[in-house]
């Protein structure tokens, strides 16, 4: 496990803390619709202001453009819920960078750091700005860890002391749980449109796990290198070669990738569209895959019920819309059932869990997408590497303090 400087490890009274969090929540008419990362959030907030601390929270909401307030981006509802979560007042501060006068037991939420200029750039002298407005920087934010941005990387080395807050810390636990030491047998679902978006992921997932199940648009690009007809169904051509030698892979392992038996096809793509279940052998031409079928679910119902270890990244089929969520839900439902420890992450699979309502029934919901992605895939994660940085000069110093 990666050392760093954790919240136990420092004195917070009377500090002026600056924690970066992530609160890059769905938002529709400036209503949130889920409040899950929020939620996330709070045992920390206050942890911190119990312990006497001044506390300014940053954090993005989408992908602004620099330098232009746009109120669709603002983090004024998450300042609202903020404030109505933790019964506290929590102002939103528009011009924040150059300073926020503050007292004891204060909290504070910045708007949205991307309106910065900046920010996504790693500026420098922007870093150096959040770097002074505070004695101890925190970065609590799992999710945007695989970015080095200002307020996640260019910060770290300008705080006095630059710590990692106990989300980020749990996320890190919690997925070398499963990478380095998981109880096996190991099942991993990983859906979503394409395969060229997932390939690492899959690559790496083989050397690990007993049944790796596809779903989503992945799992045409493998019928289509089965020989099954996907007739319009969303599939990569040049990657049918890849899937088939992915299917080789798993099997050389001692690895199975399930193909389902059966499937739930529309004409077309739409929440109107009537839902038919065929053999995979039956596949019309102008038919499109959306779900599994019925024999599927229960066969992998199956493969989870024997899992002592869970991995989930990404929807079975198009969930959004009702009568193609049933394979979602039957697979949520299972690893809720089952007694297996339970990793799920990736802003589709946790819009699932919350649909399917079995956020308290998994082991450990990921906020992370792409950060949980890579570092499954074993890439560093910028964000970590320069706490770790930090954690080391902050020992040396300790350690000198002591002699």
């Amino acid at each position: 496990m990666t050392i760093l400087v954790k919240l136990a490890d420092l004195e917070l009274s009377g500090k002026t803390v600056l924690i970066r969090e992530d609160y890059n929540v769905p938002i529709r008419d400036f209503e949130i619709s889920s409040d899950i990362r929020i939620r996330a959030t709070l045992p920390t907030l206050t942890k911190l202001l119990e312990a006497g601390a001044k506390v300014i929270i940053i954090s993005h909401l989408g992908r602004p453009i620099a330098g232009k307030y746009d109120e669709k981006f603002s983090l004024a509802p998450v300042a609202k819920c903020l404030g109505d979560l933790l019964n506290l007042s929590v102002p939103l501060i528009k011009n924040w960078t150059n300073g926020i006068d503050m007292t004891d037991h204060q909290i504070v939420l910045c708007e949205n750091v991307r309106f910065e200029k900046g920010e996504t750039m790693n500026n420098d002298a922007l870093a150096r700005k959040m770097g002074r407005l505070c004695q101890v920087y925190i970065n609590d934010a799992f999710a945007t860890a695989h970015r080095a941005q200002a307020s996640t990387h260019g910060v770290a080395k300008y705080a006095a002391v630059s710590a990692a807050g106990p989300l980020l810390i749990n996320e890190l636990k919690a997925l070398t749980k499963v990478l380095r030491n998981p109880e096996t047998p190991l099942v991993a679902i990983v859906g979503g449109a394409k395969v060229s978006s997932k390939l690492i992921i899959l690559e790496t997932l083989l050397e690990k796990v007993d049944q790796l199940i596809v779903g989503g648009g992945i799992i045409n690009t493998f019928l289509k290198a089965a020989g099954y007809e996907v007739g319009k169904s969303l599939y990569e051509a040049e990657l049918v070669e890849t899937a088939s030698k992915l299917m080789k892979q798993a099997k050389a392992n001692g690895c199975q990738i399930p193909l389902p038996i059966d499937v739930i096809c529309g004409k077309e793509f739409n929440e109107e569209t009537i839902a038919v279940t065929k053999h995979i052998s039956n596949i019309e031409t102008d038919d499109i895959i959306m779900d599994i079928g019925p024999e599927t679910s229960k066969q992998l119902s199956k493969l989870i019920g024997k899992a002592n270890t869970i991995f989930w990244n990404g929807p079975l089929g198009v969930f959004e819309f009702n009568q193609f969520s049933q394979g979602t839900e039957n697979l949520a439902n299972s690893i809720a059932e089952s007694d297996a420890y339970s990793i799920a992450g990736g802003g589709d699979t946790i819009a699932a869990i919350s649909k399917f309502n079995i956020e308290d029934k998994v082991s450990y919901i990921s906020t992370g997408g792409g950060a949980f992605l890579e570092f499954l895939e074993g890439k560093k994660l910028p964000a970590v590497e320069i706490l770790e940085e930090a954690a080391r000069a902050w020992r040396a110093m300790e350690r000198a303090r002591e002699l």
